[in-house]
């Protein structure tokens, strides 16, 4: 089976438990990171962090809890997260204007109930450490109630087939290395990462940050929309920019593929959600109802209806075409920041819709509407019914969420919380996963595990069976918008 890739947003450039069949909610485990660190620079216990410029590594580990410690990259952190990264909406400017491709890391596996999260910031790939020889990168490993523990690691040199020997330090232990990615352990934490260097970056596509991206269903076109004020369609495999989609007057917030695709959804701060041809560029359908900036979209089934969320706080049903709206599905009275359409579990009530549904609805029957909520609420509506389902208060603001399954979702919130719930009971979470205070900006489904982006620069990717989490690197502090994944190419990943 091929290994689907992922791919990111950032400025410049999803772990819980996963369970596909039904079984009964289980009491909520606060987990938080264990961060294992790994910097070139200058040691300095005293503030309890590393700094340095070149390569921040970090592990998390199946069993540990902590928050990351104040970083010393000149932003101010608390819990490591950066508190001057939020959310697009509320971004600051960043030097990164790039999107990046991994290659594939180990099989497929299966994701225990408690799975590892951990905290920690990406500076840049996890390999640039020791280009040279005797290179060195300083560690650091902490766990809640336990004195940190501090290490290093040293390149001796190059076996004859190009790959660095890294030796490690008391307390820690260098695993497989290979010309782009490191797994390193620290047995007294049972902490263990494996950090994954990308091996291209898109740098000419935009050249401010990128704020949202999308893949087509064949691989081989991207699309991509950023604060330089455009939005264009390249060619994933080498970054050669094909379109250029013009009409929206204000920020393009985001976009997406239809499933053929051929053809593009996008919204924008002026209100509007356009359909666009990825053959020759041209808007053929443009919606008009939002009071306020779209902030996300998703498609139904094959794509005869859409949905959108709005900054006015409602989510809408669109018919494609006849260009119109086929009603509001939820009204919240406040900002919705993401949503995601789903088949719901044929146990769960969706509820009866007050009238006949229109004939242009195509497969809405036995779906539910999940909304992200600015006001700390994740709501589940009927898609059909427009009859609540759900609702569950989170800690802070909910930014994003996905299916894992028909029973069991994923929402990440603003103060850096990741909820898996289950929808038939959300009374109370399955687990609530904590790596770091920056916000959760993106939530992706991935094979039996899933992929997750956080506004400090970390993006990491869970699988069942691994007892270790995938790192995405070389982010360098700036959030990371969107994680969007491919399966044209076996064992491959990109993100931007």
């Amino acid at each position: 089976m091929p290994l689907p890739q992922a791919l990111s947003a950032s400025p410049t450039h999803s772990p819980s438990a996963l369970h596909t069949t039904p079984s009964p909610p289980v009491p909520a485990e606060q987990s938080r990171a264990a961060p294992l660190r790994m910097v070139p620079g200058q040691f300095l216990p005293g503030r309890g962090a590393v700094a340095g410029a070149l390569a921040h590594w970090r592990a998390l580990s199946p069993s540990s809890s902590a928050s990351a410690p104040r970083g010393l990259t000149g932003r101010k952190e608390a819990e490591g997260g950066v508190a001057a990264s939020a959310r697009w909406r509320r971004r600051c400017a960043s030097r990164a204007t790039g999107i990046r491709r991994w290659g594939g890391y180990c099989p497929a596996g299966s994701l225990p109930r408690a799975p590892a999260p951990f905290s920690c910031r990406a500076l840049t790939a996890a390999l640039s450490l020791c280009r040279r020889d005797e290179g060195e990168a300083w560690l650091s490993c902490r766990s809640p109630g336990k004195p940190t523990l501090y290490g290093s690691l040293t390149r001796r040199g190059l076996s004859t087939e190009g790959v660095p020997d890294i030796a490690a330090s008391e307390g820690f232990v260098v695993g497989e290395v290979t010309k782009k990615s490191i797994l390193i352990s620290c047995p007294r934490e049972n902490v263990s990462t494996k950090f994954l260097a990308p091996y291209t970056t898109f740098c000419r596509i935009h050249q401010k940050s990128i704020t949202c991206l999308d893949i087509s269903s064949g691989g081989g076109l991207g699309v991509s929309t950023s604060t330089d004020g455009t939005m264009k369609i390249w060619q994933a495999a080498n970054g050669e920019i094909r379109r250029l989609l013009e009409g929206h007057v204000y920020d393009v917030s985001c976009c997406r593929f239809f499933p053929s695709g051929l053809v593009v959804l996008s919204g924008g701060m002026d209100a509007q959600l356009k359909i666009w041809s990825a053959e020759d560029a041209s808007c053929v359908v443009t919606f008009k109802g939002h009071k306020g900036g779209i902030l996300d979209t998703a498609i139904v089934d094959r794509g005869r209806n859409v949905l959108s969320c709005s900054r006015d706080g409602t989510a809408c049903l669109w018919d494609c075409g006849k260009s119109a709206c086929l009603g509001v599905i939820a009204d919240c009275g406040s900002p919705v920041n993401g949503i995601a359409v789903g088949t719901a579990d044929n146990s769960l009530n969706l509820g009866t819709p007050e009238k006949a549904p229109s004939e242009r609805e195509i497969g809405t029957e036995g779906k539910i509407l999940l909304l992200a909520r600015e006001d700390k609420k994740l709501q589940g509506v009927g898609l059909q019914s427009r009859q609540p389902v759900f609702l569950f208060v989170g800690s802070d603001a909910f930014n994003c969420c996905t299916f894992l399954s028909s029973t069991y979702i994923l929402a990440g919130t603003q103060d850096g919380n990741i909820y898996q719930l289950d929808v038939r009971n959300t009374n109370t979470p399955i687990q609530v996963i904590h790596r770091s205070g920056a916000p959760v900006l993106s939530l992706l489904t991935y094979r039996d595990g899933f992929i997750a982006s956080q506004g400090d620069g970390t993006c990491f990717i869970v699988q069942q069976d691994l007892d270790y989490v995938i790192d995405l690197t070389e982010a360098d502090c700036d959030p990371v918008y969107k994680v969007r994944s491919m399966v044209c190419c076996p064992r491959q990943y990109i993100k931007g």
